[in-house]
């Protein structure tokens, strides 16, 4: 216990690609900045403008602030190791940077189904839309995915760092991601790697179904809409949601929900790198560019 408490690890990132230090260091404190900035501006734009304070915006502003936490869990410390050279991390920060890297995912995934059963009552059942979606049902869905991701984060925190590690001490990866510090453990995985599928099923997989079904009676109700205008106009409101679910899920289930066989840490790292530092940064470019009400507001304050 206490030799495995002292461990100080060391990450293998893109040591490889040591030409390209420079590049990388100002190329991801760029896409830091932007997808910090952009996400404040988003926050503030929905708080300040009273128009706004509906249960779609309710989704988008804890989105908005999700995906500030999110990124920060792994890019300032990926800056800090290129600047410095120190590419370590203790044992503590470690697991960490584990829980709160889960924990933010898993409350993405969870937020994401929100925002379509929100979008599911605006659009199929639209007479009754406030009377539903009131502010007690948005706080709670949304507690809900907090609280869920919270859970799913503790689960596999503690029982990956209960393990002892008396290997090697490198991560082949830029971060500790749940895989990769498993293969560093000189115990039995074998209920670690059941709990990854099982999570993958109901953090994953079931949140994906959910949505799938919630656009399936969306579409089905839109195409009954007489007029041409009135259909573009329904379906755009929820152009941003499928664009961001598509993005987030399809790196997500790719590189959770596949054969053991084809796991490849290098194919892992960029997707990762994908959905955890690019999803983020196109989210408010996403949700601006394709809201007239945001753009307003935006161009208001």
């Amino acid at each position: 216990g206490n030799q495995t408490s002292a461990i100080m690890f060391v990450f293998v990132g893109f040591s490889h690609q040591k030409d390209m230090k420079v590049i990388f260091f100002f190329l991801l404190l760029s896409v830091y900045i932007i997808t910090v900035l952009g996400n404040l501006i988003i926050l503030l734009v929905i708080s300040m403008d009273p128009v706004l304070h509906t249960p779609m915006y309710f989704f988008l502003r804890n989105l908005s602030f999700l995906e500030i936490c999110y990124t920060s869990v792994t890019l300032p410390r990926m800056l800090v190791n290129l600047l410095s050279g120190d590419a370590t991390i203790s044992f503590a920060g470690c697991a960490a940077q584990m829980y709160f890297f889960v924990f933010f995912g898993a409350t993405e995934c969870y937020l994401l189904v929100a925002m379509a059963y929100d979008r599911y009552q605006a659009i199929c059942n639209p007479l009754h839309y406030m009377d539903i979606m009131n502010k007690k049902v948005c706080m709670q869905l949304a507690a809900s995915s907090w609280i869920c991701g919270n859970l799913v984060a503790l689960g596999h925190t503690i029982s990956v760092f209960s393990l002892p590690f008396c290997g090697s001490n490198t991560i082949n990866h830029f971060f500790c991601e749940i895989q990769p510090v498993l293969m560093l453990v000189c115990g039995d995985t074998y209920w670690n790697e059941i709990h990854i599928i099982l999570s993958c099923v109901f953090v994953i997989l079931m949140p994906f179904v959910l949505i799938l079904v919630s656009y399936g009676l969306i579409i089905s109700s839109i195409l009954k809409i007489k007029s041409a205008k009135d259909r573009y106009k329904a379906f755009s409101t929820c152009f941003s949601h499928i664009t961001v679910v598509t993005l987030f899920y399809g790196a997500g289930v790719y590189t959770y929900i596949r054969p053991k066989s084809s796991y490849s840490l290098d194919v892992d790292k960029v997707l990762t790198l994908f959905y955890s530092v690019v999803t983020p940064i196109l989210n408010p470019v996403i949700y601006s560019l394709r809201n007239r009400e945001v753009k307003g507001a935006l161009f208001k304050m």
